[in-house]
């Protein structure tokens, strides 16, 4: 997409939906996401259910929100997609141990669920992790934020575009929101570069949603919790 016609999309979208609209669509999800989280800890709230709550809340705010952003996702394969997020998966687990973790999480689902409702729970999270998480975090940080430290009119800037400032702010505030900070900088990374090659929100998406699906694999099958 030359920038001509990104500028006439980005105007197009504006004129259509609003820029407010175009903003709250990308920030919204984001936010709910993270209150809820923030209201489970605090209020000590069982994990299974507050998940359940979170993820449904967060899935109901990208339906509405989905006009806001989906002319920046072209749905396709893309092969370095799948093996960037392979790439971040072994990442995530190899560099556990070599570093202090930002606090502690550990969602086991044998605790939280009586019988064969574990299963049902288990779902839910691999659901949110696969589904509803990697659309929601990349809209936020990788079509909102990376473009919003540089312009508040951040439709004006086109999807994908670098600069070092707005690179590594991006990645390390992506970083900081997970315990295993180091291993999200890095994944944050990988993300940013595969949409600053593919100017398509789709590609990074997938790279995440990748990496979150083998990190459930790995969590059910070697009952590591703690990076759930």
């Amino acid at each position: 997409m030359t920038t001509s016609s990104f500028r006439k999309t980005a105007a197009s979208q504006s004129d259509s939906t609003g820029y407010g609209y175009a903003y709250l669509s990308r920030v919204l999800p984001f936010a709910v996401f993270a209150l809820c989280t923030v209201a489970s800890s605090l209020l000590d709230l069982p994990k299974g259910p507050s998940y359940a709550v979170k993820t449904l809340l967060t899935a109901g705010c990208l339906a509405w929100a989905w006009n806001g952003f989906k002319g920046e996702i072209r749905v396709t394969f893309s092969g370095e997609a799948v093996l960037a997020g392979v790439f971040v998966f072994f990442c995530w687990i190899g560099l556990d141990g070599l570093y202090p973790h930002a606090g502690q999480s550990a969602f086991n689902p044998y605790l939280e669920a009586p019988g064969h409702i574990v299963y049902l729970v288990m779902a839910v999270r691999i659901l949110g992790a696969v589904l509803v998480v990697p659309l929601m975090e990349e809209v936020f940080w990788r079509s909102f934020a990376l473009r919003f430290v540089l312009r508040k009119d951040f439709l004006a800037l086109p999807l994908g575009s670098f600069s070092w400032y707005a690179f590594v702010l991006n990645v390390v505030l992506f970083g900081l929101e997970h315990h295993r900070w180091l291993a999200g900088i890095l994944a944050g990374a990988v993300y940013a570069l595969l949409l600053h090659r593919s100017k398509n929100l789709f590609i990074p998406i997938l790279a995440h949603a990748v990496t979150n699906l083998l990190l459930a694999i790995y969590v059910v099958f070697s009952g590591n919790w703690s990076f759930w």
